[in-house]
């Protein structure tokens, strides 16, 4: 009798294995893509990071002059083959969205206070390279040298009217929704230059019901997705939270969910999604890692049909552009 539980318990096993195996779907329809996270920019020691973490103070060596959300560092992004590039926006108090990652202005600038307690022209005074360091304040590379070019998003269109960009809104107020479509609503030309929206799910889902085919997302739809599809993915299902939407997976996450690569990417485009590959995920760190390496690069899919995720657009953008043509 125990036998036979052991045979039938081993039929079923295989039976899942086979019903999610990669190999029984040829590889999806579709094209690799880039993401540049805040363009090209200084990266920083990730190590005990939390949300009051100023990464100015720790940036790594640099190796190139660019400062993250300003339209040189969008430039490079685009000339290493960026396909989208992600900004950071806050209100100013003149109705302008400021392009800065940062709450408030004290981590990277020498200014004081909230963002968005700003007007734009006091922000353009300010230089936002004043304290990055990497050597814990022995010196600062990019002191003097940020002076102006905190730029408002309506510049940003103006200098890439060809180019896509994805709008992080830093807060949870829905009223920065309601201005995302005003200034698209008003200047319709720059409406496909705004490919998607994330962050505050305020903001996010009120852009999403006033911006037309805006492709959106958050975090605890993420988590609910990938959650359910790890319980019930077996079967095939594509839970609720999987449909329609962007899936941001970590590259350590892949290839424990049901299928990876080909079947689910195939189940998810299916349900009206695609993937977003991120880097590794790291427990108690809250930011984005990204494909920053030529290894972690080398853990993508041959044939992959999404979106890559990186902060060294610089280095991943050529090396994907040869790998993946």
């Amino acid at each position: 009798m125990f036998k036979k539980i052991l045979l039938g318990l081993a039929v079923i096993v295989a039976a899942v294995y086979v019903w999610n195996a990669s190999w029984r779907v040829a590889p999806p329809q579709g094209k690799l893509e880039l993401i540049a996270h805040r363009g090209v920019h200084q990266t920083f020691d990730r190590a005990d990071l939390n949300n009051d973490t100023c990464t100015a103070e720790r940036i790594d060596r640099p190796t190139h002059d660019y400062l993250e959300n300003t339209l040189p560092s969008m430039q490079a992004a685009f000339a290493a083959g960026a396909d989208i590039v992600e900004l950071d926006v806050h209100p100013t108090t003149d109705g302008q969205f400021a392009v800065l990652h940062d709450w408030t202005v004290d981590c990277r600038t020498e200014g004081s206070g909230e963002t968005r307690g700003h007007d734009m022209a006091s922000l353009k005074l300010l230089d936002i390279g004043y304290s990055y360091t990497a050597d814990g304040g022995a010196s600062f590379p990019f002191r003097g040298k940020g002076i102006g070019l905190m730029p408002e998003l309506k510049e940003v269109f103006t200098a890439f009217p060809a180019e896509r960009f994805l709008v992080n809104f830093k807060s949870n107020e829905a009223r920065e929704g309601d201005m995302l479509a005003e200034l698209l609503s008003s200047h319709p030309q720059w409406r496909p230059a705004v490919w998607g929206a994330y962050g505050g799910d305020p903001p996010t889902y009120r852009a999403a019901e006033l911006i037309g085919d805006l492709n959106v997302w958050s975090r605890k739809g993420l988590v609910d997705c990938l959650l359910q599809y790890e319980g019930f993915g077996w079967t095939g299902f594509v839970p609720d939270a999987c449909r329609n939407t962007k899936v941001m997976l970590p590259i350590n996450v892949a290839p424990f969910v049901w299928g990876w690569p080909n079947l689910f990417i195939e189940r998810l485009q299916q349900a009206g999604s695609e993937v977003i590959l991120l880097g590794p995920y790291s427990s108690g760190d809250p930011g984005t890692a990204g494909i920053d390496t030529p290894e972690l690069l080398a853990q993508v899919p041959d044939n992959f049909a999404g979106y890559i995720w990186t902060n060294k657009i610089e280095t991943i953008g050529p090396l994907a552009r040869e790998r993946f043509k």
